[in-house]
């Protein structure tokens, strides 16, 4: 077996046995703010198969976000309650939330990647893989040069999140029930 592969499967055995040392991690991310900047990926398996190279230019980010179904405000005046609901579920999912963060925190970065790293509570972390525009070793690596011409790719659905929430993740027949109608993308 390859070390890497064994390093993702000692990853996903850890994180289903939940020890003492991943609960007093998560337990110190939750007194971190919502968006820090880490020094190396906590999962180098996963983050090297998105893209991830340990040169300069390369930044990792460790976002937070909320899960489970966002709350709306209480509309003024009240409504019935046959067409009353307080609970929807997102359209997008929490892990382009987190790109998307990273991306308005870093604005000078491009958002190559993400993936998710522990969950605690309500509280779900990922991790962004983030490319510095301005850096001359991410512009001449022919890897990088394509995706940072893209500004705000975490915005307008080009990361792989971004396209799963677009419908893009499945094609072929009957796969046009999963991307949203034009009256449906404008409103979020």
């Amino acid at each position: 077996m390859s070390m890497y592969k064994e390093m993702k499967e000692t990853f996903q055995t850890q994180y289903k046995e939940r020890p003492v040392e991943l609960k007093s991690r998560l337990a110190r991310w939750n007194g971190e703010p919502p968006i820090v900047r880490v020094e190396k990926p906590t999962n180098i398996a996963r983050a090297r198969e998105l893209g991830y190279k340990a040169k300069q230019g390369v930044v990792i980010a460790r976002v937070r976000v909320l899960g489970g179904k966002k709350k709306r405000a209480m509309p003024p005046g009240g409504r019935k309650p046959s067409k009353y609901g307080r609970f929807f579920a997102r359209r997008k999912s929490t892990r382009a939330i987190a790109e998307e963060r990273a991306a308005r925190r870093f604005s000078n970065c491009e958002v190559l990647n993400s993936y998710f790293i522990g969950v605690a509570g309500a509280r779900q972390y990922f991790e962004v893989i983030l490319l510095d525009r301005a850096n001359p070793s991410i512009a001449s690596d022919n890897q990088y040069a394509e995706i940072i011409n893209h500004r705000n790719r975490a915005f307008r659905g080009l990361t792989s999140a971004g396209r799963s929430h677009r419908g893009l993740a499945a094609k072929g027949y009957g796969s046009k029930r999963f991307r949203p109608s034009k009256r449906q993308r404008t409103r979020d």
